[in-house]
């Protein structure tokens, strides 16, 4: 493992953050399917998801049951959760 630990401190707030803005989006996004009005776009938390806010997506699809049934989007969501764990072990093996 590299010694970045300034690194890490930063990617970790990242995570943080998006999945802050993650839980925020899937909160708006069950609100409005409830409501019958526009939604956002599943291309949207998809990339919030990819840019780190995959844990809090996670949280919030258990939270607010949403989306955690649509298999389709679920497939996507755990390719992106697959993808971040193979970067975090190529960099913790590096």
């Amino acid at each position: 493992m590299p010694a970045d630990l300034p690194v890490v401190t930063a990617v970790l707030a990242v995570y943080a953050v998006m999945s802050a803005v993650a839980m925020f989006l899937y909160w708006i996004d069950k609100r409005r399917a409830r409501g019958q009005a526009w939604r956002i776009a599943e291309t949207t938390l998809h990339v919030v998801e990819l840019l780190g806010g995959w844990p809090g997506a996670w949280v919030g699809q258990r939270i607010f049951r949403h989306k955690w049934h649509k298999r389709s989007y679920m497939l996507v969501f755990w390719a992106i959760v697959a993808g971040h764990a193979a970067a975090w072990a190529w960099w913790w093996a590096a």
